[in-house]
């Protein structure tokens, strides 16, 4: 019941329309880019959808994560707006509860996106690149990848939103965790566990050991997240 009241919060905010919006922006940088360089992406060696992440991902991975602080940012700016999130308080409602719900909501707009990015990569495949009778396959296996490597960032974007009444604080924070994800070398495997650096990492042409030891971090991420969201919540009451 809680997850439709989060629903109902948002319909006035605009959401729906970035959401579909900055699916569709992302999905039209493969797309635009394998137009104006073919030549280019069909000379390189490797199967489409390969091409096409190691060429096109590093700006789609990047509007992903803006999308990711500007949503977060918003989703707790309408708690704090008016003191709405005082008035939930009283209700017999616990804050854990709440930021699950708008966990949730938040991996559910990520799909969202990812799935109309997913058509935007797939569709380049299919127009400009040789037949692969796996491509869509290939296509939910990388934007699967992708939305599970997105998890973390997620949950500590909206512990810093949580943390902060005001939302520029934490849109700050969140572009500076952006630009910071950007400066670190993607091929050291510790610094790439920066919450905000895994989603630049893609599925296609990486080996299962290290696809193995990006689920176990994404798993361990999120149990620390979820640890610290709930210490925080209960800090939080306690000197509120």
């Amino acid at each position: 019941m809680s997850g439709f009241l989060e629903l109902e919060k948002i319909k006035r905010t605009g959401f729906w329309p970035a959401v579909f919006g900055g699916g569709i922006l992302a999905a039209l940088v493969p797309v635009i880019n394998t137009a104006v360089r073919e030549e280019v992406f069909l000379q390189q060696d490797g199967s489409a959808l390969e091409i096409l992440m190691n060429e096109n991902w590093q700006m789609m991975a990047m509007l992903n994560l803006f999308f990711l602080v500007a949503s977060a940012c918003l989703l707790y700016h309408t708690e704090y707006a008016d003191n709405a999130i005082q008035r939930m308080c009283t209700l017999p409602q616990k804050e854990n509860k709440m930021f699950l719900n708008k966990f949730v909501l938040m991996c559910g707009f990520c799909l969202i996106a990812l799935a109309i990015e997913g058509a935007g990569l797939i569709f380049s495949a299919v127009r400009w690149f040789p037949a692969d009778e796996k491509i869509l396959w290939n296509g939910v296996l990388n934007m699967g990848y992708a939305f599970v490597l997105l998890l973390p960032g997620t949950l500590f974007m909206l512990l810093i939103s949580a943390a902060c009444k005001n939302m520029w604080i934490s849109l700050g924070i969140g572009v500076i965790c952006v630009f910071t994800a950007t400066m670190l070398p993607a091929d050291h495997f510790i610094l790439s566990l920066f919450p905000f650096a895994m989603p630049f990492q893609i599925f296609a042409g990486t080996v299962p050991a290290v696809l193995k030891n990006y689920w176990i971090a994404v798993g361990a991420e999120c149990a620390i997240g979820c640890f610290a969201a709930v210490i925080f919540f209960k800090v939080r009451r306690l000197f509120s």
